[in-house]
Order: structure tokens, then sequence, then C-alpha cells
């Protein structure tokens, strides 16, 4: 059998082998494996969107992540939620395909997430997006309020500081290819500072790959996109302002959160329903920082009322 330690000779990717791990990080009680498979929608002729199916039961929560992560993002809020789920993989990042347009602004992705929930979903969904996923979230939400009946946005408002973005823009920025997967987790590693690191291993073993030579190479979409067609975006505001269900934000607290409190004033003001809730140990990524008060924020929101 082969290794699923990403430093072994014999490694050999299993997306499924890491489950326990997850459960056992954060104290979960291990009763078994769940119940995950992998699917995938056909969008655009031969380019799919590629997601991970939680469970047997019709669907009740859609999961979007943020730029350069994956559908596994979730896996440790997922264990601790127990409900029937799909974690989309975005176009361009882990297994769905890359868009010949470059088309990954949050109105295209809510387009393909679309295709994907309306072929497995069976009625409207508590859809919750962090980051990119957020954003995707409102415009999806805006575009085709018959999919969503709830929407949780997490550590996104729109429009956000550039400032606020700069180590983001710089981790992603960065080599495309590590000689070992030593380098690949210590960069990893200095810029995701509340973040533990068996859990960033197991992110960069789902958000990379390794090569015939043993160097590693991140697996979404990097290519140069100085040629991509101009693509007008529709007002992200406006979209939320449409936004007729049940809305909430969830902001993180510690340094690395990309909402300010002038976003939260600007979301209460076109959005007078919306709550807001901060998680104050969390930076950004709130589902890898303090995935448990998540999943609890995520059921008493979406399910508890």
């Amino acid at each position: 059998m082969a290794s699923t330690d990403p430093t072994a000779e014999d490694f050999e990717y299993d997306e499924f082998a890491y489950f326990r791990e997850n459960a056992e990080e954060v104290g979960l009680e291990w009763s078994g494996p769940p119940v995950v498979e992998r699917v995938e929608v056909s969008v655009s002729g031969s380019r799919v969107v590629s997601a991970l199916r939680w469970g047997t039961d019709p669907i009740e929560v859609v999961l979007l992540h943020g730029t350069a992560q994956n559908a596994h993002t979730w896996d440790t809020v997922l264990l601790a939620l127990g409900r029937p789920a799909l974690a989309i993989d975005l176009p361009g990042h882990g297994h769905s395909g890359w868009r010949d347009d470059f088309g990954y602004r949050p109105h295209q992705l809510a387009e393909d997430v679309a295709v994907a929930v309306e072929e497995l979903v069976d009625e409207p969904i508590v859809l919750v997006g962090m980051s990119l996923g957020g954003a995707t979230a409102n415009a999806l939400a805006a575009a085709r309020p018959d999919l969503v009946r709830r929407v949780v946005a997490v550590d996104i408002t729109p429009n956000p500081k550039a400032e606020d973005a700069k180590d983001i823009v710089e981790f992603i920025s960065g080599p495309q290819t590590f000689p070992s997967f030593a380098e690949i987790l210590d960069r990893t590693v200095q810029f995701n500072p509340t973040r533990s690191v068996s859990s960033l291993r197991r992110g960069i073993v789902h958000n990379a790959v390794r090569d015939a030579d043993g160097s590693w190479q991140w697996r979404y979409d990097r290519r140069d996109r100085s040629g991509a067609p101009t693509v007008e975006s529709p007002d992200a505001w406006a979209q939320v302002a449409s936004i007729g269900v049940p809305y909430l934000l969830v902001r993180g607290g510690a340094k690395g959160s990309m909402v300010r409190d002038e976003g939260v004033e600007e979301l209460r003001r076109r959005l007078p329903g919306a709550e807001v809730v901060t998680v104050p140990e969390a930076g950004h990524s709130i589902q890898g920082d303090q995935p448990l008060e998540l999943a609890r924020l995520i059921e008493e929101f979406g399910f508890g009322r």
C-alpha cells in the first residue's frame, strides 16, 4: 500500500485518506470514514465542474472556497456539520476544468456553479462562500434566487481594500514549482501563521501535485492572463442589495481578516436584515482557523430557525 506521507518516496495521493486526521486535530469523535464521493458536471463542452458530495441524502448546503483553494478546505467544517453537502472546486481550481477565457470573476464562476447546483441539488440550499467563493455566492444568490434559501459569506464584503489582500496576493504570486515538499510547506507556513502545520500539510497535499522528479507544483490555474478578454463585471454591492434571502456575514477578528468596519456598515446599509458575527481567533480563512465555530454558526443560521 502506497504511503500518504507526502515526503515518502512511495507517496500516492488519496484525497479521502486524511479525514481522520482532520477530526482528531480538533477533537471530533471519530466513528469511521464519512461517505464522500467525487462528482463531476459538464458545464461547457468538455470542461467540468468537480465537487465533493458528502452523504447520500438530498444536499442541504453548498460550499465555495476562496482563491487558490479547493473543496477540501471545508473538510473539518463538514465533518463537524454532519449534513449532506456539496463542496465545489471552483473553475480553475482543484479538479475542475480551467477556463480558456480566464473567466474567473465571481459572476462568471457563478454561472458555472449554477449549472452544477441545478444538476446535483433538489431544493434551494444554504450557500456558504469564503473570499472569492463568497463573492461568487453573492453573484449566484442575486442571479438565481430560485437556487438559494440562505447565504453565509465568510470574511468577505464587496470591493475589499487592496492592502488587506496584500499577503494573499504575495503568497499566490510566488513560485509555481518547489524542489521539495519541505520548501512548499515552509513558504505556506510563513504566510499562514494562524494555522497548524498539520492542517497546512494536508492543504498542500490537496492543492498541489508531485511530479516524477519529486518536485511539487500548485494545482490551480496560474497561467499568464495578460491576453484575457476584457469583461465588465456587475456592481458587487448592487448584487448584495438584491439578495432576498437571509444573509449572514462571518468575519475574522484576528490579523488577516479582509473585512473592515466600513464594509460591515455598507452591508447593513445595503442589506438591512443582514446578520454579522465576528470570530475573534480567526483571520481570513475562518474554516481553517476555527472550523468548529464556523460549523456551529452555519448550523445555527442555516438550520436552527
